[in-house]
């Protein structure tokens, strides 16, 4: 069985801005891989070239076997933002639905939304997904009216619908509070049971208590397992002191 994931001396650059250079990167099926860095160092970049959204300047990409673009099925992709203004006319049960686009339909996501007609397997699997991220409470609401936390759970719903074999999530975490960050990772931890998952973070505390290892991004690539990393490899990879927080205790 292949890995999840194989980047092989994978380079992109956006016109002649290098961003990523000789990427090497294994993620075996069942990891639950953070990937930290500064901002602009790649990490969204890494993201993007495994789910195939954009195509490496070198180098090789193999996903679950086989190249990106033949493969986005098996991905589920939480981005930093939903993909629409928070006040579009669209309710949490429309909004995990659109998860389900792509499933035997041509149509764009907007015709989709106003023209599918979804099928019975579709609002099961809609349920379903609300359930496992605890918020089949919310189906009827409008996404305006969500707190961050709870738009993370729904954005991750949408993603699990389709039943991904590898969760891609890119700040998942950001602009929430302590407790909701908290209950999205121990989520995700459940979730990691079942399905490889690819976190991009910037909470170093949060991510050592959940995952095993890190791929710290900037423009190259270098790994460490999560007890390796203390103030000295955060400082060379960010280029200045950066206090590290968890839930239990501060290092510097």
């Amino acid at each position: 069985m292949p890995d999840g994931i194989e980047m092989h001396n994978v380079s992109f650059s956006y016109g002649s801005m290098m961003v990523l250079e000789n990427i090497n990167l294994v993620v075996h099926r069942g990891d639950m891989l953070g990937l930290i860095g500064p901002n602009g160092g790649g990490k969204s970049t890494l993201l993007k070239l495994i789910l195939g959204f954009i195509k490496p300047r070198t180098g090789r990409i193999s996903v679950l076997g086989k190249t990106p673009g033949q493969i986005k099925r098996r991905l589920g992709y939480v981005p930093q933002q939903p993909g629409f203004a928070r006040d579009f006319p669209i309710n949490v049960e429309q909004t995990v639905l659109l998860g389900r686009l792509g499933m035997g339909t041509g149509q764009g996501w907007l015709n989709s939304l106003f023209y599918r007609r979804y099928s019975e397997l579709d609002y099961n699997e809609t349920y379903k997904a609300l359930r496992e991220v605890g918020t089949e409470h919310l189906a009827g609401r409008s996404m305006d009216s969500l707190s961050g936390g709870q738009l993370q759970r729904i954005l991750i719903a949408r993603a699990l619908v389709a039943d991904p074999e590898i969760l891609l999530l890119d700040e998942p975490t950001a602009n929430i509070d302590q407790e909701s960050e908290s209950n999205i990772f121990s989520l995700l931890k459940k979730l990691n049971r079942r399905m490889t998952i690819l976190i991009v973070s910037h909470d170093l505390g949060f991510i050592s208590s959940y995952v095993t290892r890190v791929a710290c991004v900037n423009r190259t690539m270098l790994e460490y397992d999560t007890e390796s990393i203390d103030g000295h490899v955060i400082k060379d990879l960010y280029g200045s002191k950066v206090r590290m927080i968890s839930p239990h205790a501060t290092h510097e």
